[in-house]
């Protein structure tokens, strides 16, 4: 611990970079379109808690710290669904989220898509079926992507994120 500690105090705390590399940018990165650059805009994000356990929440929330800086890809949370190109919905959907749940739908405009993240969200969670959850998002709203994972890392949030802006 020493060693890492003296390292940090000569080097300063470098990020780490997708291609691995710290430091400056690398030549992946600099070569790599932002997901803004693609869309000619920022991608913005809504997101919806339809009874989940806060673990998706906690990742999504991870997203925005120094290390995937996800606004440096090009990629908001957004506070009403009307600014928003995606909907993010993390839990089962449960009896009283199913209202919501669609109107927060309806007032995405389109193109919108809509984005189930965790296993309770894909609907084989450990909060579904029981007698307070209606189940998985694609039982009220049209799904356009299940990501896995109890909860899914950071990483594979953002690989979602560009798989959803890719022609």
């Amino acid at each position: 611990m020493h060693k890492l500690l003296r390292q940090i105090l000569k080097t300063g705390i470098l990020p780490r970079h997708p291609c691995g590399q710290h430091g400056p940018r690398c030549d992946a990165e600099a070569s790599k379109p932002t997901l803004a650059a693609e869309l000619g805009r920022a991608l913005a994000v809504r997101h919806v808690d339809s009874g989940s356990c806060n673990g998706c929440e906690l990742e999504i929330q991870a997203l925005g710290n120094a290390v995937y800086n996800l606004a440096a890809i090009g990629v908001r949370l957004v506070a009403s669904p009307r600014h928003a190109d995606i909907l993010l919905v993390t839990g089962p959907v449960t009896r009283a989220m199913v209202d919501p749940l669609r109107a927060a739908h309806e007032a995405v405009p389109d193109p919108k898509r809509v984005v189930a993240l965790g296993d309770c969200a894909r609907g084989c969670g450990v909060y579904t079926p029981n007698y307070t959850t209606v189940g998985a998002v694609n039982r009220v709203v049209p799904v356009d992507l299940a990501i896995p994972g109890c909860p899914p890392s950071p990483e594979t949030i953002l690989e979602a994120f560009a798989t959803l802006t890719r022609p």
